[in-house]
């Protein structure tokens, strides 16, 4: 279960269906991730096909990333068996 999701847009998506805080292009990807992301209980669980799970290291250590499109990750922690910090970046 995601506990909290720190980028607005992404907020908005999840929690009311609203696309206008991301990429247009991006909202299709991004809602089966959440809706993944909103079922797992452990980071390997995201470990899918096409999703490039990931641990990250330096400033973002102790997160995991999957790939949404081009340079656009999705990074996240697991708690307790949830998803917490759930953000959207533009990886580089």
């Amino acid at each position: 279960m995601i506990l909290n999701i720190q980028h607005k847009g992404l907020s908005d998506l999840f929690y009311e269906d609203q696309t206008k805080g991301v990429k247009q292009s991006l909202v299709k990807r991004l809602r089966q991730i959440l809706s993944l992301l909103n079922t797992a209980a452990v980071a390997d669980d995201m470990n899918l096909p096409g999703l490039k799970l990931h641990r990250l290291t330096g400033d973002l250590f102790g997160f995991y990333a999957v790939s949404v499109s081009g340079n656009w990750r999705v990074v996240f922690r697991f708690e307790d068996g949830h998803a917490t910090h759930v953000d959207l970046i533009d990886y580089h």
